[in-house]
């Protein structure tokens, strides 16, 4: 029986130096696709990407816009090796969605390039403006994580896997919650290593500057079935998918639910796209049935061409 495919990106925290670098080094396709974004910047992101430093890499305003490069570059030499194939569904974490949509041909690899980089730049300024912070809840009910969330005033993030759920807020506050977190049964709770509080209500100035620039981005339905991170459901007009973009810089990654979106499409065999194998993981404590591959290096893609 044809497999139904789906296609997962890799959100910010799946960076590393010299990611794409043997993508481009073996695929003229990708090393094209990296000549462009540094043409279309202005800027040497590919020197940043396969060069670092980490710290610079790891700037928002740098690794969005490179991660989103990265994984178009990782399907586009899959493409070549295998040749057209069909999508049943996409999604993306955080970040990844806006790469979802430009894979789906929502707006063009230039537009959604663009619109990466300022969404970048509006999420550092608020980083720098605000002092918040990210913390990662491990064994705990999700109903337990919610109560604590209240309790110390900060937002869930993302809820990435069954007993996985990411809070942010204000940096007093989460670390509070860290603290306290064994007593609503929350098994493991740790701290972690980001510029500020994404996903929450600190990003608020870069959800209005990024409502604006959404409105004069041009966008058409996608090719294939795009599943947002707030609703967990497929988006198909410009509007619904303006407004559901944007929400997501303050909202929920509801990443189980969209995972289980794409099973209930009848997706069954799922190619992660990025640097790493992080959303590989996380599927499988979803359901650890399902076929995935991860796809970030040319050796991989040669791989999953093979088991297409």
């Amino acid at each position: 029986m044809p497999k139904k495919i789906a296609l997962l990106f890799a959100g910010q925290g799946a960076q590393c130096v010299g990611m794409g670098q043997d993508l481009a080094d073996q695929f003229s396709i990708a090393a094209d696709l990296f000549r462009q974004a540094d043409e279309i910047l202005g800027r040497n992101l590919s020197e940043i990407a396969w060069n670092g430093p980490i710290e610079e890499l790891t700037k928002t305003s740098n690794c969005q816009p490179a991660l989103y490069v990265h994984a178009l570059a990782a399907l586009a030499a899959l493409r070549e090796g295998f040749g057209e194939f069909e999508v049943g569904g996409a999604a993306g974490l955080s970040l990844g969605e806006l790469t979802a949509h430009a894979a789906a041909g929502t707006f063009d690899f230039a537009t959604g390039l663009k619109l990466v980089q300022k969404r970048g730049e509006f999420m550092d300024e608020a980083c720098v403006s605000t002092r918040g912070g990210m913390a990662a809840m491990i064994g705990g009910l999700e109903n337990d994580v919610r109560r604590l969330a209240a309790d110390e005033d900060v937002d869930i993030a993302n809820i990435n896997a069954p007993s996985q759920i990411v809070i942010s807020g204000e940096l007093a506050n989460v670390q509070t919650a860290v603290a306290v977190a064994k007593e609503y049964g929350i098994g493991r709770a740790m701290m972690l290593n980001v510029a500020g509080a994404y996903h929450s209500r600190l990003m608020e100035s870069a959800y209005v500057k990024l409502e604006k620039v959404l409105a004069d981005v041009p966008m058409q339905t996608p090719r294939f079935p795009v599943i947002s991170n707030v609703t967990s459901e497929e988006v198909k007009t410009p509007e619904e998918i303006r407004k559901t973009l944007r929400d997501q810089v303050i909202g929920t990654v509801r990443w189980t639910d969209c995972m289980q979106r794409l099973i209930h499409l009848g997706c069954d065999f799922f190619i992660e796209l990025g640097p790493g194998n992080v959303l590989a993981g996380l599927l499988k404590r979803t359901n650890r049935g399902l076929d995935v591959m991860s796809v970030g290096e040319a050796e991989l893609v040669r791989r999953c061409a093979a088991a297409l």
